[in-house]
């Protein structure tokens, strides 16, 4: 186990853009970077990096926090073995306690995953180097590819012998289970899945042993050329690329990558100096893996092999770099020519010379591959205008499309409105369809969301603190409904005749206050793990931001009362009437630490809480508050005739405490509305008479809270 020290010493040093930006592609944006996210999809960056705060917050997914936090998600880490890859990072020497049986048996089945591959990877290399059979089959033949042992050490290679339970006697003589070998592909019916085979290694992008791939060297028999392992908890074959992790550096350098079908390409190229090269494996194109690849570049070289059947059939797996913005360029091989076989024939330079020279665009290939084997055949040429159309339509950079559409008209022999309207077609045509995949994916998330969110324990909130002169009273409970009648507007300590700044109440807080009330984002991932925002999860959102960012600040200055002693004293009676959790949970937090000190929590407080929800949710918020231009005052010589957002705490806290019970009482409203049908259905007079009389005394409360807004409240 990890020492204390140790720990905060691996804080102290690591930087978040030196991390991050082992991974992501970062750019300079004033005092931030920024990045294509790699936690989501997305075309355009919104994955912000802050060097001075040290964290990262994506934009487009809510994705957030520190250094640490960041290797732990992207690579599935546990936090000890993310403490132990970012002081590797920075050569920092780790003091650590003596793991206890208990720990050990707590550590995360994925990390379990993670040490049983890694000791199959060690025994299938001692197969290779150790043994006669491995020496006298596989390293003769890695051998005779060219292959020198410090290259094949960095992609683990290795050798499975022609034994059916060699791994499975090793692995479990050393501790291991025989469920996680099965888990892995490992093993199977009590023997081993590989077995006379040359073992290629498939590593994560921080070069942990995920998967295995095995190839058979003898000709003569009945069975696949290649077996993998099937994907489990730590390898989704969709998300990975094979060599990417050792490609990573020079593909970031270089700002482009080649992309090659088999394992032994990716080695022999590599070995001759060029290393930003990977392999799909055999596999069509994912999503994922271009993702994957535009994490580091927007650049992508394929080589094909000069079969026109392999060209044609590997043509469909383009659509999704193009999908994801990357530029896409070809590499025809002569023919019966393999990248590994043609770089062995003609040597590096050569090689490389024939990349430089032979690179075409994608599109401008396909179109020409496909016209030249149409010939005249007027129905293949307009088939192979559609293919070309549909590809193009692909490209969602306008310039770039329209640079594109130029050069199509010669090609495709088309004038220039048809081709446009075309492509435009196919666009539409295409946004359908995807708007018709995203609903299906909403559907799904809500459904999802409802059922993780039915299954949080219910919060149970604290007692509010005992009134001070720093902390007001609580006021009333809204009442139930068998309180109703008769009953004023709950009391508002501290804001009976609130002062509105001098801002008439007609008039709305300022348009730009985006800390105070944030724009409405539906089916949203985000708030500190909260997956789908409902009822008035939307206004909880807003005290808690409230509470990050103003809760430290004076409220009443003679009675020394912060904001945050304001919201939670005034929110405490409608505290079991919060629909999210999380917020419900944060507001009995900063209710305690109020209690205890007296003032509201500053947002450090926050950033650096145990619980992992409040740092998320503080790193969410605390984004760089908006400034008013000193034009309006300085060119102009114009007076604002409101405070900036950054001064309107007060009144911002005010206003938001009349909308939160407003939407309360339009949910009692609602429901009183919804018994009275019951009751008129039952016939039951009584009921109806005085569920009425509480109707017009909730319209009567909702009207005065409007006043106090400026709003025009229409009853039916």
């Amino acid at each position: 186990m990890i020492t204390d020290e140790s720990i905060q010493l691996v804080k102290d040093t690591a930087r978040i853009e030196d991390v991050v930006g082992d991974y992501v592609n970062l750019k300079r944006r004033g005092q931030n970077m920024l990045g294509l996210c790699p936690f989501h999809n997305e075309k355009t960056p919104s994955f912000n990096v802050n060097p001075a705060r040290n964290i990262y917050k994506c934009f487009g997914c809510g994705e957030g926090g520190d250094p640490i936090k960041f290797l732990m998600t992207l690579e599935q880490l546990s936090y000890p073995d993310a403490i132990r890859k970012i002081a590797a990072r920075y050569n920092i020497k780790l003091e650590e306690k003596e793991v206890s049986q208990e720990v050990r048996e707590e550590r995360q089945e994925k990390e379990a995953l993670i040490l049983v591959n890694e000791f199959a990877q060690q025994w299938f290399a001692d197969q290779l180097y150790n043994t006669d059979e491995g020496k006298s089959i596989a390293l003769s033949y890695f051998k005779s590819r060219g292959f020198r042992r410090e290259v094949m050490d960095k992609f683990g290679l290795g050798y499975a012998p022609n034994a059916r339970n060699g791994l499975l006697k090793a692995a479990v003589a050393a501790g291991y289970k025989e469920e996680q070998l099965d888990k892995l592909g490992l093993t199977r019916n009590k023997k081993d899945f590989f077995w006379d085979r040359v073992m290629f290694t498939i590593h994560n992008l921080s070069g942990k042993p995920i998967a295995f791939a095995g190839r058979i060297l003898k000709k003569d028999v009945k069975a696949p050329k290649y077996v993998n392992s099937p994907e489990s908890e730590i390898y989704y074959k969709s998300e990975v690329l094979y060599g990417l992790h050792q490609a990573r550096q020079s593909v970031r350098k270089l700002d482009n990558v080649y992309m090659v079908e088999g394992y032994t390409d990716v080695i022999s190229l590599h070995q001759n100096g060029i290393e930003n090269v990977v392999a799909t494996s055999g596999t069509s194109l994912t999503p994922g893996q271009a993702r994957l690849v535009k994490r580091q570049t927007e650049n992508v070289t394929l080589l094909y092999d000069g079969d026109k059947a392999g060209i044609k059939a590997a043509l469909r797996g383009v659509d999704v770099l193009l999908l994801e913005g990357l530029n896409v360029r070809v590499v025809i091989l002569p023919d019966g020519e393999d990248p590994d076989s043609y770089m062995q024939q003609v040597g590096t330079t050569a090689f490389q010379e024939f990349l430089e020279k032979k690179r075409r665009d994608f599109l401008f290939f396909k179109a020409d591959l496909l016209l030249e084997e149409a010939g005249d055949d007027v129905a293949a040429r307009s088939d192979a205008i559609r293919s070309s159309i549909a590809t193009l339509a692909l490209v969602e950079d306008p310039l770039k499309r329209a640079g594109y559409l130029q050069q199509f008209t010669g090609r495709l022999g088309l004038e220039e409105s048809l081709l446009v309207n075309l492509v435009n077609q196919a666009i539409a045509d295409r946004r359908v369809q995807a708007q018709k995949e995203m609903e299906r994916e909403e559907r799904r998330r809500e459904r999802n969301a409802r059922a993780e969110r039915q299954q949080l324990p219910p919060v149970r909130p604290q007692r509010p603190p005992t009134p001070t002169e720093s902390t007001p009273p609580p006021p009333k409970a809204d009442p139930t409904d068998d309180e109703w009648a008769g009953l004023q507007e709950p009391s508002w300590d501290g804001m009976e005749e609130p002062s509105w700044g001098g801002m008439d109440v007609a008039e709305m807080p300022p348009p730009d206050l985006p800390d105070v009330l944030p724009e409405r984002e539906e089916d949203t991932a985000s708030a500190g793990g909260d997956l789908l925002m409902s009822g008035h999860s939307y206004l909880e959102r807003d005290l808690a931001k409230l509470l990050i960012n103003h809760g430290s600040k004076i409220y009443e200055k003679e009675k020394n009362q912060s904001i945050a002693a304001f919201l939670t004293a005034n929110v405490a009676d409608v505290l079991n009437d919060f629909d999210n959790d999380r917020f419900k949970k944060l507001v009995v937090l900063v209710t305690d630490y109020v209690g205890q000190h007296k003032n509201g929590p500053a947002p450090e407080w926050y950033l650096n809480h145990p619980e992992e929800y409040v740092r998320i949710l503080a790193q969410e918020f605390m984004k760089t508050a908006h400034t008013l231009s000193p034009n309006w005052k300085d060119k102009y010589g114009l007076r604002l005739s409101q405070k900036p957002p950054e001064e309107n705490h007060k009144l911002a806290a005010e206003i938001f405490l009349r909308i939160l019970r407003m939407a309360k009482v339009d949910r009692k409203l609602r429901e009183n509305t919804r018994k009275i049908a019951d009751f008129q259905r039952q016939g039951d007079e009584a009921n109806i008479i005085r569920h009425i009389r509480l109707q017009d005394k909730l319209n009567q409360i909702k009207k005065e809270l409007a006043a106090g807004l400026g709003t025009v409240v229409i009853t039916k």
